[in-house]
């Protein structure tokens, strides 16, 4: 079900954590909340569940305004970083707590716990204790638990912030097909640019209270609406008076050929790719990313004179630089 969110503003004391923030979160559709710590992201995620008051604005759920309503009323699954487990419950109490308090019949209650269970892959461990799990499981536990009472709307408040990296990566995978078999409307915060980008079908940037920019991960990161955005959502080098994405740019050997003068100062590999730093003939640093063949092809090394240009029919990704912050945000339409 869609959300709303119509001139939200929140104050903390002098502290300003939202901004007169409009967001549209379209029904059905897994949507990041993203940016740099203390943008005002959980924040808005905490005033759409009903943990938080908006000082201004409104909050429509289903069409229903919200603003007021309790949490309990809201009919939203919520799901922590640090999971919430009832310690002294086993995963299946935990997970049929929401229904349990609903005084759902047992039968009822029996049979959605075992259908959660499945879907997360806990079925096995249903009777251990919180303790007793990995930080992965307890988490897809808490997932099974939020959405046992059948929310209308999903949230999760940075989901996977105090997982290792690995399985990280696994609980994004899972989570996106998790959400393509539910379809539930889900909105997720996170401050890792990667991790929206590869699950989210739209982002919203959020920084220093305010929307930057909403659009799909692909919108975002070829079309960035100011140079925040731009430099937030990936890697990012400067040629000229341009910001540009160091893949997107080209080095050629041929003293004559198209580009900027410059020589190679360090080759750096990571993984598959090769990071080339040079420094320009007018003493600028640029930063150019290729796959070990293209950097192979070439046969440079540090010291190697080289020019530098953007790749014929890279899109445009580039932003004049130093960007002026707009006096209001710049949204992008969804893709």
């Amino acid at each position: 079900m869609s959300i709303e969110i119509v001139n939200v503003g929140k104050r903390f004391g002098d502290f300003v954590a939202l901004d007169d923030v409009s967001v549209s979160i379209p029904s059905g559709r897994l949507t990041a909340l993203l940016g740099p710590s203390g943008g005002g992201k959980s924040t808005l995620l905490r005033i759409i569940a009903g943990l938080e008051r908006a000082d201004t604005g409104k909050v429509d759920i289903e069409g229903v305004d919200a603003t007021r309503l309790p949490p309990q009323k809201r009919n939203v699954g919520f799901v922590f970083q640090h999971y919430a487990a009832f310690k002294h419950l086993t995963v299946r109490r935990n997970v049929a707590f929401g229904l349990e308090i609903r005084k759902r019949p047992k039968d009822e209650i029996r049979g959605r716990v075992d259908e959660l269970l499945a879907l997360v892959h806990l079925e096995q461990f249903a009777d251990r204790l919180p303790s007793q799990l990995s930080g992965g499981q307890r988490q897809r536990m808490a997932l099974a638990r939020a959405l046992a009472v059948e929310p209308t709307v999903l949230l999760l408040d940075e989901p996977f912030g105090a997982l290792d990296a690995k399985v990280r990566k696994e609980l994004r995978d899972w989570l996106r097909r998790l959400h393509d078999e539910v379809h539930v409307t889900t909105v997720f915060v996170t401050h890792d640019q990667e991790e929206a980008l590869e699950v989210a079908d739209e982002i919203v940037v959020i920084n220093e209270g305010r929307v930057e920019q909403i659009g799909s991960p692909d919108d975002l990161y070829d079309r960035p609406a100011n140079e925040f955005v731009m430099r937030f959502l990936g890697p990012v080098t400067q040629l000229g008076d341009q910001l540009v994405r160091p893949h997107d740019l080209q080095l050629s050997t041929d003293p004559t050929g198209i580009g900027v003068l410059g020589r190679v100062a360090r080759v750096t590999r990571i993984g598959f790719e090769i990071r080339v730093d040079l420094s320009t003939t007018d003493g600028q640093s640029v930063t150019v990313t290729l796959t070990r063949n293209e950097f192979l092809a070439l046969g440079i090394q540090v010291d190697s004179e080289v020019r530098v240009r953007l790749a014929p029919g890279s899109p445009a990704t580039t932003v004049s630089a130093p960007a002026a912050r707009p006096a209001t945000p710049t949204l992008a339409a969804a893709g």
